[in-house]
């Protein structure tokens, strides 16, 4: 019989399984219990029941103690306790936020919806971190986690999510390996729905935004989109998100301030925010005149107030808004641009490329040890 880590193994690598190994006869129970913690690591059996392997590593700065049972040839019984003990963390790390949240996003989100992830600290070990992100659905989907830099990490599938179908993020972190000496904290799980498949088009040249609901034209709305006198005062062309849905919204110039030429701040109703730079679909009552026929906002989508509190109310976090018809590009990492890559350029920063999700488990209460925290990042904005 072997056992790994061996008895008395000392400074052991918490991201080490622990194994198990029968020559001759068979696994009866193999048990790996934390001393500390009183807590049982959970493994896997072979089918002939001649191997256990841990399912994940175990916890840093702990001592486990391993009885293995096993039977022989004869039907004799064998028992074997072990002890080892795993290395010290020297940090740790944690979920600072996570998206959708119920406070920020709600848990009934848009087709195009990341899961986003952003951690207190820097992650080196990505591949480690990433392999230990599981994501489930009602319906299988292709998709990866791709790193925007070293605390932000964000899922998306391959194509929009396919309507009505639940998600569940369940993200076993603690004892994972992040940095040298740095191990996770806790487990999290996060569990969504997303909800129809609403996709708007907005076409900056016609002057029009259409909007589909499960592929059929609900409503056509006139819009005005940037005028393009300053490069910053195009509307960006692509693929955005809906980000935040807000009665009120304060616009000032991003750039000129008070005083200045150009500066002003105005307050603007039943707006959808679609980048971080300050892009919204608002009501714009001053611009009635020039919806559905010429361009003179600041790089905001333009409609008329009814439309703006339609649009507002029928909008869904993560629904995706995509605008044509410009020369100035969205950039992937402004806002929600998640879909602004194509799929190898997402997959490249990626530590284990593109696979499926496994079947969702409905029946599994949510588990959620994350503190919601609201996002008071300051935002330029335009009109």
């Amino acid at each position: 019989m072997s056992v790994s880590p061996g008895n008395g193994a000392a400074l052991v690598a918490p991201e080490l399984p622990v194994m198990v190994g029968a020559v001759n006869g068979a696994l009866r129970s193999v048990t790996v219990r934390g001393k500390a913690g009183n807590t049982l690591v959970a493994g896997v059996l072979s089918a002939d029941h001649t191997q256990w392997r841990s399912k994940r590593g175990t916890a840093p700065g702990e001592t486990y103690q391993v009885t293995v049972v096993a039977v022989g040839p004869s039907g004799a019984t064998k028992q074997v306790t072990s002890e080892f003990s795993t290395q010290k963390a020297t940090q740790t790390f944690a979920v600072d936020k996570i998206l959708p949240n119920k406070d920020i996003t709600g848990l009934t989100v848009g087709v195009g919806m990341p899961i986003m992830l952003t951690f207190t600290h820097g992650i080196t070990d990505r591949v480690s971190v990433e392999r230990n992100l599981m994501v489930q659905s009602s319906k299988p989907v292709e998709g990866a986690w791709h790193w925007f830099d070293d605390k932000s990490v964000s899922f998306r599938p391959k194509k929009w999510w396919p309507a009505h179908t639940k998600v569940k993020l369940v993200a076993q972190l603690a004892g994972v390996r992040g940095a040298p000496g740095m191990y996770g904290a806790q487990d999290y799980v996060r569990e969504f729905e997303v909800g129809r498949a609403q996709i708007s088009h907005a076409d900056t040249v016609s002057h029009q935004m259409t909007v589909k609901r499960d592929g059929e034209v609900i409503r056509t709305v006139p819009l005005s989109a940037g005028d393009g006198g300053q490069w910053n005062h195009y509307t960006t062309n692509g693929v955005h998100l809906a980000m935040s849905r807000e009665d009120v919204t304060t616009m000032t110039s991003p750039d000129a301030g008070p005083g200045s030429a150009g500066y002003y701040s105005l307050t603007v109703y039943d707006t959808v925010r679609i980048s971080d730079t300050g892009e919204y679909v608002h009501g714009a009552p001053w611009s009635v005149g020039s919806q559905g026929n010429s361009n003179v906002s600041h790089g905001c989508i333009n409609v008329s107030p009814s439309n703006a509190k339609w649009f507002k109310e029928v909008t869904l976090i993560g629904d995706p808004i995509i605008v044509s018809g410009t020369p100035r590009q969205l950039d992937p990492g402004n806002g929600w641009g998640h879909w602004q890559e194509s799929w190898p350029q997402w997959l490249r920063w990626s530590g284990l490329r593109s696979g499926f999700t496994t079947e969702a488990l409905s029946a599994v209460p949510v588990s959620d040890h994350l503190t919601q925290q609201t996002d008071t990042s300051k935002r330029r904005v335009t009109s």
